[in-house]
């Protein structure tokens, strides 16, 4: 039997925080919680639809009480959860930012 191989360049780890998000349509949103990250992306939990291919900004609060992160990235996937009431989606960024990620990744959760 063959098993599938995660083809990941960096590794993936826990990050739970809530997000604002704005992509090319609206403003910042509120219903977005940021579920995991690595250097290349996150995924995202949301009652919002969003869209494929979209560009979006992520406005991530994180527990230190400094300036927020600011990431841009590109909408992926999208995998209904619960149909028209709860969105997975992926973010890809074009470019990696270690200093950035870094930032998420002091305050992961132990798996």
């Amino acid at each position: 039997m063959d098993v599938l191989q995660d083809k990941r360049l960096f590794e993936r780890f826990s990050a739970r925080f809530p997000v604002k998000f704005k992509d090319s349509r609206d403003d910042y949103g509120t219903n977005v919680f940021l579920r995991d990250a690595s250097a290349q992306g996150v995924k995202l939990l949301t009652r919002e639809k969003f869209f494929l291919n979209d560009r979006v900004t992520l406005d991530i609060k994180l527990p230190d009480g400094t300036d927020p992160l600011i990431l841009n990235g590109q909408i992926v996937w999208v995998r209904p959860i619960e149909p028209n009431l709860l969105w997975d989606i992926g973010i890809k960024f074009p470019k990696i930012d270690l200093m950035k990620i870094h930032r998420l990744y002091k305050f992961n959760e132990p798996s």
